[in-house]
């Protein structure tokens, strides 16, 4: 793992339950709106598509992690 993906996964498990939730929709609805304005006028960096979703991934499995009692 990455020194920059494992910073931002320290991140997310110092975020309290509601902060995540919050965070995970609020990057979803991001990833939304990204994804509907490359679909109408394509964006600079397409790759930004793939990050957001991997950011949103990591978010989700932190949540599943918290919910398992791991």
């Amino acid at each position: 793992m990455a020194k920059a993906t494992k910073a931002k996964v320290d991140d997310y498990r110092s975020l309290d339950n509601e902060a995540l939730n919050e965070k995970i929709s609020d990057d979803e609805l991001r990833l939304k709106k990204t994804k509907f304005s490359h679909a109408v006028n394509p964006i600079e960096n397409p790759l930004s598509i793939k990050a957001q979703r991997r950011a949103i991934a990591r978010l989700k499995t932190e949540q599943r992690k918290r919910a398992l009692g791991l």
